[in-house]
């Protein structure tokens, strides 16, 4: 009983901080393992202690906001980590209705932000509430209306409640961070905190989204299936998930599982799972609920993306433009499945906006296959903590760095090691001048043992001079010296993208290449008609300004182009089976890597882009697509998948 009331007390705490105060001490993942082993020692001793949040189906409303009853309640999902308990919940919906026949499931993304519950009546918007503690929420009608996707009326006449879920997308998350002088530690938190602020300009500035997914209550109509309720949602305007399937059998969910668990890292929105439900609406209401879930329904959780862990040193590394970057070492601490051990800290404001600090517990994400990023601190200190120390010197070459905006920067660009063999590296890499057999390690071994100081010096190499290196034979050497002397005859946009300007990638590169089509023209042209290009504008404008300003990278271009490198520029014609066509890839290729798909694409008259909207023609998709897909999909745009795509490739099987 005392291991109990422990558990009880400290888990009670953690909710008060996640659901109160929005200020969460702990992961996801640290308090379901609390509150799992609660549940253990309770079904156990056949104990429930009176305040135990196993009674409790979400956090009480805060004191400042109006109360709202809910017309019905609004229950907590059941959730299971395994395929066993899975399959133990189809077996209790077998004991509890053995005469269903074949039933039939839905999936749908367990999304990540927090529960909405909105009033409608006779047709019009009228109350909008968290969920509170299942019976009576918050009402947070002005904040929610400020959620451009949820519709203020609606074709439905009748009074209803239909639930949903508030969200901040990802790349909203980021674009708020960049200007915010405090950024928010995750997108969860981001969406939780704009609903339960009393003012909603604050809420708007958070640009946050919705999608529903259930019907509470409702006069006037019934319901035969969730896909019965979801088509209703949907004829309503109401924003639903870009996931939802009908299965036939619960084995097809195992499937799905891997399925969304692949798509997971290309969402732009948090997901933590995959929700489980009886299709029918009638065989729900004979399974009904317990004091706390349906027994209809059935949450698979994923690993979480999320943990805390300590701070125990920070170094700073520097990259090809010199900038320095602080890279935080911690505690080792699994996250989805993998070891981390290190994350990143963009700059010295980062690290005072999150108030890092060496031994400080932090939260961290982890997401895509992306190094890991310090979120924000976990709680109060426990330990002595130090602050992280800005330099003014390169720690690699001792060299004082210099201010830039939010950045530091070596100012040694000539002769700062980690400068050099980053720009080396970038130069020959394949989508810039496409130098084969040259790698990161070739770069190390021309700066460390040729003293190479300078990437135009690559055309001045001798195969004697590659032969004192070690690893290079004769063939080797012979195949490096063909490599370097075939990339002098390059496409001015690869030898615009080589030259490693800060903030031009390759799209840009190919902009530039097509307005001034010349390397003097590019060199020569000023602020107001650089920024004038599409996609450049007066930031990327003044670094290009900056780039070509420079005396020592106007030297070392004038040695390249002294030593045959010859940068050209041919106008494309607009034809082949993607002239005109604006085309988005999305997922990965088998044939291809994503750079050679774009290659192909616009040398077959077509133009590529990042993102999806209705300007678009075309989407190829890969496996593991996801969001671009969806949104493709809803805008009616035409998607291939990678056989038909090669089939309209010429000269193919």
């Amino acid at each position: 009983m005392k291991r109990m009331a422990e558990l009880v007390e400290q888990l009670n705490d953690f909710a008060y901080r996640y659901y109160v105060l929005d200020d969460p001490a702990v992961s996801d993942g640290e308090y379901d393992k609390l509150f799992d082993e609660l549940k253990r020692l309770e079904e156990e001793t056949g104990e429930v202690l009176p305040a135990s949040p196993t009674l409790r189906v979400g956090g009480e409303p805060l004191t400042n906001f109006v109360p709202h009853r809910h017309l019905a309640a609004l229950y907590s999902m059941d959730k299971s980590k395994t395929f066993e308990e899975i399959a133990a919940w189809e077996e209790r919906i077998r004991r509890l209705a053995p005469d269903a026949g074949e039933i039939a499931y839905t999936a749908e993304y367990k999304l990540d932000g927090l529960t909405i519950n909105l009033t409608y009546d006779n047709g019009e918007l009228v109350n909008a509430a968290t969920r509170g503690n299942g019976v009576v929420g918050e009402t947070i009608l002005e904040q929610v209306k400020t959620i451009r996707s949820i519709p203020l009326t609606i074709p439905f006449k009748g009074r209803m409640e239909v639930q949903g879920e508030g969200i901040m997308r990802l790349s909203q998350l980021e674009a708020y961070n960049r200007a915010a002088a405090e950024p928010l530690k995750n997108a969860r938190n981001g969406a939780a905190g704009a609903l339960r602020n009393l003012d909603p300009k604050v809420t708007a500035s958070r640009h946050l989204s919705a999608f529903f997914y259930s019907v509470g209550y409702i006069e006037g109509r019934s319901f035969e299936t969730q896909r019965e309720m979801m088509d209703f949602i949907r004829e309503n305007r109401l924003p639903t998930s870009p996931y939802f399937k009908v299965l036939h059998t619960l084995e097809e969910a195992y499937d799905v599982f891997e399925e969304v668990r692949e798509a997971r890292p290309a969402l732009d929105f948090l997901i933590d799972g995959v929700v489980l439900k009886v299709d029918s609406i009638p065989l729900q209401g004979r399974l009904g609920y317990t004091h706390r879930f349906p027994r209809w329904a059935m949450a698979f959780k994923f690993e979480a993306e999320e943990a805390t862990t300590t701070i125990v040193d920070v170094t700073w590394e520097v990259g090809r433009t010199g900038k320095l970057t602080p890279l935080a070492h911690l505690e080792p601490v699994d996250i989805g499945g993998v070891t981390v051990k290190r994350a990143t800290l963009n700059n010295a404001g980062d690290i005072l906006r999150k108030r890092a600090a060496v031994g400080r517990r932090m939260f961290v994400r982890r997401s895509n296959d992306v190094i890991p990023e310090i979120l924000g601190p976990a709680g109060e200190d426990e330990g002595e903590v130090r602050p992280i120390e800005t330099p003014t010197h390169c720690p690699y070459c001792h060299s004082p760095v210099m201010e830039k905006g939010a950045n530091l920067f070596c100012i040694n660009s000539l002769n700062c090691r980690p400068q050099l063999v980053a720009r080396l590296a970038h130069f020959a890499s394949r989508d810039a001048m496409d130098i084969e057999t040259f790698s990161e390690k070739t770069a190390e071994l021309f700066v460390d043992e040729l003293q190479m100081t300078d990437i135009s010096e690559l055309y001045g190499l001798k195969r004697e001079d590659l032969l004192q290196l070690e690893g290079f034979k004769d063939k080797r050497a012979d195949n490096l010296i063909l490599a370097i002397a075939g990339s002098r005859n390059i496409p001015l946009e690869r030898f615009v993208y080589a030259l490693g300007i800060p903030n031009v990638g390759r799209k840009t590169a190919r902009d530039l290449a097509e307005r001034f089509e010349s390397l003097e023209a590019l060199m020569e042209a000023d602020a107001e008609t650089l920024a004038a290009v599409e996609g450049v504008g007066p930031v990327v404008a003044e670094s290009i300004r900056d780039f070509f300003g420079e005396e020592n990278i106007r030297s070392s271009i004038r040695r390249m182009l002294e030593a045959g490198v010859t940068p050209f520029y041919e106008r494309a014609e607009a034809v082949g089976p993607f002239a005109g066509r604006k085309v988005v890839l999305t997922g990965s290729l088998e044939r291809f890597t994503r750079g050679e798909a774009e290659e192909l694409i616009e040398s077959l008259g077509g133009e590529t882009a990042s993102s999806v909207s209705k300007n678009v023609d075309l989407v190829i998709a890969g496996e593991k697509a996801g969001s671009k897909l969806a949104k493709a999909e809803k805008l009616g745009i035409e998607v291939w998948d990678e056989e038909t795509f090669l089939r309209h490739l010429p000269n193919r099987e």
